[in-house]
């Protein structure tokens, strides 16, 4: 079952531990908001990998009054893009990005980052939303009820959720050899090392 909501979701971990699903959130069942809090975890983990969902490339940023690189308060991960950037050493501090160049945050000017972003649950792809579910309940249930044939079982469920969803980034984000930033970099080692 791939839930829609947060709150199909803690049903379903519920039910992997063996409690009866809530009506809502913020029920007041301690397992419900242990339940709650794991899938809030997971839903980040997950998302910070980075998917061609929840990636995008070449976002432009302009600075504030203060010369400031402010990134939105979703953003789970953002670097600088190299070939945009080449008078900075830019990493991420917090909600701004900082010069280790320059030892600042004023960087003065429009920056392109790739970013990854923290979405809602409801607003992921099924697939996400399924594996991460999936992986919850097997967390929940490794810690209240912590039983090895129980553990098994949901972890054979989640290698099978975490392979659709890599089947589905894989289609989804149509990458090849020539688009891969991944990819050239180790043609690009290969090509460099000398032979002797």
């Amino acid at each position: 079952m791939t839930p829609n909501t947060k709150l199909e979701a803690v049903n379903i971990m519920l039910s992997a531990i063996g409690e009866a699903p809530v009506n809502r959130l913020s029920s007041g069942l301690v397992e419900a908001e242990t339940a709650e809090t794991i899938l809030n975890q997971i839903n980040r983990s997950v998302q910070a990998e980075g998917w061609h969902f929840n990636r995008e490339k070449d976002v432009q940023i302009d600075p504030t009054n203060s010369g400031e690189i402010v990134l939105a308060a979703n953003t789970i991960r953002a670097d600088a893009m190299v070939e945009h950037n080449t008078e900075f050493d830019l990493t991420q501090r917090g909600g701004k990005m900082y010069d280790l160049t320059n030892h600042t945050f004023n960087i003065g000017k429009a920056i392109k980052l790739d970013v990854v972003y923290e979405l809602d649950f409801a607003d992921i792809p099924a697939v996400a939303r399924r594996y991460i579910a999936v992986k919850a309940a097997r967390i929940l249930q490794d810690q209240v009820v912590g039983s090895g044939d129980l553990h098994t079982f949901n972890q054979n469920d989640e290698m099978e959720a975490l392979m659709q969803l890599r089947d589905f980034e894989n289609e989804t984000a149509d990458y090849n050899i020539a688009n891969n930033y991944d990819v050239f970099r180790v043609f690009d080692r290969i090509g460099t090392k000398r032979v002797y």
